[in-house]
């Protein structure tokens, strides 16, 4: 991979600048994509914009910026759009700073000396220009976000993977009211802007091999193959589970889908179990329960366990002597056990509770 040293000033990294919204922002006279499909969206605030011009008016370094060079020969920011864009929209006339006397006295970039202008646009920046493979700008674009505000996993393949296809991918998953969000309401409650809808999309119908299902369709003309498959998880959901719980929300749908989208279940009777599961006292993980209802895996449910005091009490009466085998064992070597399995409806309450030598214990549970 190449990566060379450059040095620009804000005039020429100004020079044409452009805000289309979702379109892209530019700049350098169209060469340079300031924020490209991968990066998130403007999040400076106020206050930092303006120690942004600050720190050039007082001829402070900002900190090194990252390019990239694509095969087209075009430029990238990797690393530096919050810093780009807060000059650009200055120059631009987009916000004020304080300047001369009072914090009050506020002034566009137009309205500052000409001498003071002419320092702001001869300002000059330190940047590295990379050019290499997906793999090598990855890997690269990894250790330069150790420092400072840390993009995402997904910002991070998003570097790698730009294309039609992204472009289309966003217009669906990343912005706050995307139809993937809307659709999911109640289902998911992900950060759009931080591309964390996207990557749960992308995870479930990869099976958590995103980069390599971006890298196949890096240049599809649109991610409408993602985009119908959310809509079948979230319609299975819907169709599924005919109730709605808080407890719905965040989980991992997309992996239930795939293992029993193919599956005869009935919503009529898998809904009625939710809904006694979730009356039920012992079951303290609710969001475990649609998990259990499709699996049968107890863990799921983190079932209430006897507590010690109980516990200590049977040992007592029963004189630590194990109802099964009839050996005398010490406390310490004997554990509680439901006498009716809860699955059998067995409750976790004292008058249902035995204390079991470890090794009946165990033999016990395997036989249910």
């Amino acid at each position: 991979m190449e990566i060379t040293l450059v040095k620009r000033t804000i005039r020429e990294i100004a020079e044409n600048y452009n805000d289309n919204g979702e379109g892209g922002v530019y700049a350098y006279d169209n060469r340079l994509v300031v924020r490209p499909p991968y990066q998130r969206e403007f999040v400076y605030n106020d206050a930092q914009r303006k120690a942004v011009i600050d720190t050039i008016l007082k001829g402070f370094p900002l900190n090194v910026m990252y390019w990239s060079k694509n095969a087209d020969l075009s430029l990238e920011i990797l690393d530096g759009q919050q810093r780009t864009i807060s000059f650009c929209q200055f120059i631009n006339g987009d916000f004020a700073i304080p300047y001369g006397e009072g914090d009050d006295n506020m002034m566009y970039f137009k309205s500052l000396p000409t001498d003071v202008q002419e320092r702001i646009l001869d300002y000059e920046l330190y940047i590295y220009v990379c050019k290499g493979d997906a793999s090598e700008k990855l890997n690269w674009f990894r250790t330069i976000n150790i420092a400072g505000a840390k993009l995402t996993e997904q910002e991070l393949r998003n570097a790698t993977y730009t294309g039609s296809w992204l472009a289309s991918a966003k217009l669906i998953f990343s912005k706050t009211n995307c139809p993937a969000n809307n659709l999911a309401d109640g289902l998911l409650k992900k950060n759009t802007i931080r591309q964390e809808l996207l990557e749960t999309a992308l995870k479930w119908i990869s099976d958590n091999e995103i980069s390599e299902y971006m890298s196949k369709h890096q240049f599809d003309e649109d991610a409408s193959e993602l985009w119908e498959y959310f809509q079948n998880v979230i319609e299975w959901v819907n169709n599924t589970f005919k109730c709605k719980y808080k407890e719905m929300c965040n989980i991992e749908w997309g992996e239930l889908y795939n293992a029993y989208k193919d599956m005869e279940l009935n919503p009529d009777e898998i809904t009625a179990k939710v809904r006694a599961l979730m009356a039920d006292e012992d079951v303290q993980n609710k969001k475990g329960i649609f998990y259990y209802v499709l699996d049968g895996e107890e863990k799921n449910l983190n079932l209430r366990q006897f507590r010690e005091s109980e516990k200590r009490s049977v040992y007592e009466k029963q004189g630590g002597i194990c109802p099964i085998c009839g050996e005398h064992y010490e406390y310490e070597e004997m554990e509680g056990d439901h006498i009716v399995p809860w699955s059998k409806g067995g409750k976790t309450d004292i008058g249902n509770l035995q204390m079991l030598c470890k090794k009946c214990n165990h033999e016990k549970s395997n036989r249910y």
